[in-house]
């Protein structure tokens, strides 16, 4: 697949790489999770454009964008960053697809700018809960975190597979991909700091989540949750409690998946993104509530409405 031209825009003192294609229909912003950078959306990104003007943005700390040391790595500045990336953009409103901690991120946006979000799709959403995968949990701690996230092609190998159920999915180029970006100058400092902030040894901290818990109900956004239901990193249990914290929901949950559906399940995923995006019965003011409560139909996994 061939990856969009690498683009760069100043958010305040920080240099961000970001994707940026499409000429059609509305807006649409992708966030990757912990550790990740804009290439996870390469199976997703041409598609979506076709249909939409489509941005994914390197995250603070991640990937190409800039990893300064006195940065503060919580959700909440999270959120503000991706909020002055689409101001420096001019991008006044757009529809959130977040996977893992970006979830978490277009969950915050909701609660705290919703004027800024139009529809949201959480995929592997973390923030949901306490319930984490071990390698954050001991990722914060102390002296074991800097070992378990010490730069190296084995390292990164196991990691990637780690995030699927089936590794044969996994190509040379995107082990070389992950290497890379694990590698980068400052990469691992920014993923510890993240680590530490968000999870202790016995899961997520109440900070991270409680939040979110208590304001998924106040959330107008139509979502779509998508899960792997062999999701190792958070656990499919979740999509549930944000199907029925958010009133206008509806799941898909793929069978013989991990936490990257967009690798794993890709034509199935895009097809899904395609047409809850696409659907104006989901789009705010619509009038067609009635349509929000349907079940998604299609092949790549058992489906519930909420």
């Amino acid at each position: 697949m061939q990856a969009p031209q690498d683009r760069y825009v100043r958010v305040g003192q920080i240099k961000a790489r970001y994707w940026a294609e499409g000429d059609y229909g509305s807006t649409v912003l992708l966030l990757h999770g912990v550790g990740s950078y804009i290439e996870r959306w390469l199976p997703s990104f041409a598609t979506l454009a076709g249909q939409h003007r489509v941005y994914a943005v390197d995250l603070l700390g991640h990937g190409r964008t800039d990893k300064p040391s006195s940065a503060t790595y919580s959700w909440d500045a999270g959120a503000q960053f991706v909020k002055d990336f689409l101001t420096a953009l001019e991008v006044e409103r757009a529809s959130i697809v977040g996977h893992s901690m970006g979830g978490g991120i277009a969950l915050n946006l909701a609660l705290e700018f919703p004027a800024l979000v139009e529809k949201l799709v959480l995929v592997g959403c973390a923030g949901l809960g306490k319930e984490i995968t071990p390698a954050f949990r001991l990722g914060s701690v102390p002296v074991l975190g800097e070992m378990l996230t010490r730069p190296s092609r084995k390292a990164s190998a196991r990691d990637l597979k780690s995030l699927v159920y089936d590794p044969a999915v996994l190509t040379d180029e995107l082990f070389e991909i992950h290497y890379q970006m694990a590698a980068m100058p400052g990469a691992q400092q920014a993923l510890l700091k993240m680590l530490r902030w968000g999870f202790n040894p016995f899961g997520t901290y109440e900070r991270y989540y409680g939040p979110i818990l208590r304001g998924l109900a106040s959330i107008n956004n139509t979502t779509l949750i998508i899960w792997g239901r062999q999701d190792q990193y958070t656990p499919v249990a979740h999509a549930q409690v944000a199907a029925k914290g958010v009133p206008n929901s509806r799941v898909h949950i793929f069978d013989n998946c991990g936490h990257l559906p967009m690798v794993e399940k890709t034509q199935h995923f895009n097809a899904l993104l395609l047409d809850f995006l696409g659907d104006p019965q989901t789009t705010p003011g619509a009038g067609v509530n009635a349509g929000l409560m349907r079940p998604i139909e299609g092949p790549g996994g058992s489906v519930s409405a909420q």
